[in-house]
């Protein structure tokens, strides 16, 4: 199928700002692109990009005194499957976990490992491994966290989630990513596009959405604590160790957002079949 992606953002900042910008994405994306997704700016200002440390493509600019407008608007072909369950994917002792998983089991800005530890194993340490394990963790947060555009704040960390049962996309994602590094599964941060594909729409305006990574069975698979059900179309931007590494724009001063508008859908052909 294909599918659709972009945004709408205007800022506006009362001097020059410089900005990071993590709004393409995930580089082994790009041999499926039909429209690029390149960042259009306007006033028209100098724009760097590079890759962070986690492999995401990354962009940088100093934002001039007044408004500025970034947006996309982009094409790309997705398989069209669900999600992946693969029941038997299997938990790594630590030791024999890559080097570079082994950041993802510490804690982090908004990941409290070392004060969840103790919950984590209490209320998880008999049930079984690996894959089901993870599954337990989404089912648990799921449950016990109530979903609420209202709830949202920046400063919430995974503590904070799971002593008032309520957040956002990214709280119920920071919450299960703690979870599973106290249980000593490597976990990231995610973040992207999901559109209303396959299921009914949302009436609701459209957003990024947060989801999780975990390292099973010698590879990077796909959980999401909040829908907490397999979905079709997910655009992957960038993966760290929270929300705090895959931040959308950062600014180095002061800026007041004034739109914020995203596209994620499924292109149809006339008679109203996805276009593969």
């Amino acid at each position: 199928m294909q599918i659709r992606i972009g945004y709408d953002i205007i800022t506006h900042q009362d001097n020059p700002t410089p900005m990071v910008l993590v709004l393409h994405t995930r580089p082994e994306l790009e041999k499926f692109f039909l429209r690029p997704d390149d960042i259009r700016v306007s006033p028209t200002v100098p724009l760097y990009e590079y890759f962070d440390c986690f492999g995401n493509r990354c962009a940088r600019l100093v934002a001039p005194a007044g408004s500025i407008r970034l947006s996309t608007d982009a094409l790309i072909e997705n398989h069209g499957r669900p999600d992946e369950i693969l029941p038997d994917a299997h938990q790594h002792s630590i030791e024999a976990l890559p080097a570079d998983c082994l950041q993802f089991l510490l804690g982090s800005r908004y990941c409290e490992v070392d004060e969840l530890t103790p919950f984590a194993w209490a209320t998880f340490d008999n049930g079984p491994r690996g894959w089901a394990r993870v599954q337990s963790v989404c089912d648990w947060v799921h449950n016990h966290v109530t979903f609420g555009y209202e709830f949202a704040s920046p400063h919430k960390t995974a503590v904070d989630v799971l002593k008032e049962g309520r957040g956002v996309c990214r709280d119920f994602q920071h919450l299960a990513v703690t979870i599973c590094r106290c249980l000593g599964i490597p976990a990231r941060y995610a973040t992207g596009y999901l559109g209303d594909i396959g299921i009914p729409p949302d009436p609701a305006p459209m957003d990024f959405a947060a989801w999780f990574e975990v390292y099973l069975g010698g590879e990077w698979h796909t959980f999401d604590a909040r829908v907490n059900t397999p979905r079709i179309g997910r655009i992957l931007m960038a993966v760290g160790r929270d929300a705090a590494d895959v931040a959308l724009v950062t600014a180095f001063g002061l800026h007041e957002l004034e739109k914020f508008e995203v596209i994620a859908e499924e292109v149809l052909s006339p008679a109203g079949v996805g276009v593969h």
